[in-house]
């Protein structure tokens, strides 16, 4: 099972944590996180896009010229995808990008993307991370004790109105809980910073 230690917030080691061999250690599925990206990503999409087509762009009711004789190209509307001002032809339209994956890849995905954070040495356990006011350079200085990456996920067991407040100002961190977590996020930053009452909630959802 992989170990490992668990820091204050002032960037000291305070103690020493087991981690879930099947959370936590498995060989990651780079297939089943690449489906779970691309569905967050997919799902992200508004799908409002709209351009108008020729039956709906205002006008070119009348032939513009008549069918044989003219010597020009024949032409029933002017506002065909050919001309200008004209409708455009096969543009998008609202619709729904998003589609569902099955439980399995989701939870595979997930544990891949833990796995891959701690074979990558950018998963980072804190002891706590308690704040007494809304002070966004104590959080700075945190992070800089723990010498996380310029992207950093921090991950809370529940919400924390004074963590978030402080953090949000941060360039490149973001915070989140341990049920809106995802497997774009956790790929998304260099370091992943988990409280320790969070690991054990981690655990408790995917063993």
């Amino acid at each position: 099972m992989p170990n490992l230690t668990v820091f204050n917030t002032a960037g000291e080691k305070v103690s020493e944590i087991e981690l879930s061999e099947n959370i936590f250690g498995i060989e990651p599925n780079t297939s089943a996180m690449h489906l779970c990206v691309v569905n967050y990503l997919a799902n992200q999409r508004q799908g409002t896009q709209s351009t108008l087509t020729r039956s709906e762009v205002r006008g070119g009711g009348r032939k513009p010229w008549r069918q044989k004789g003219s010597g020009r190209a024949r032409q029933g509307s002017t506002r065909s995808p050919q001309w200008t001002h004209g409708g455009v032809a096969h543009g998008p339209k609202p619709r729904e990008y998003g589609f569902t994956l099955n439980k399995k890849v989701k939870r595979l995905a997930m544990k891949s993307a833990l796995s891959a954070k701690v074979a990558d040495k950018e998963l980072i356990v804190l002891d706590n991370f308690a704040l007494e006011g809304i002070k966004t350079k104590e959080v700075v200085k945190v992070l800089n004790a723990l010498e996380t990456g310029r992207k950093t996920l921090i991950v809370l067991p529940e919400k924390d109105e004074i963590v978030y407040r402080s953090a949000r100002n941060i360039a490149g961190v973001k915070t989140t809980l341990v049920n809106t977590l995802n497997v774009y996020d956790i790929l998304n930053c260099d370091s992943l910073l988990v409280l320790k009452d969070a690991v054990s909630k981690i655990e408790e959802v995917y063993a």
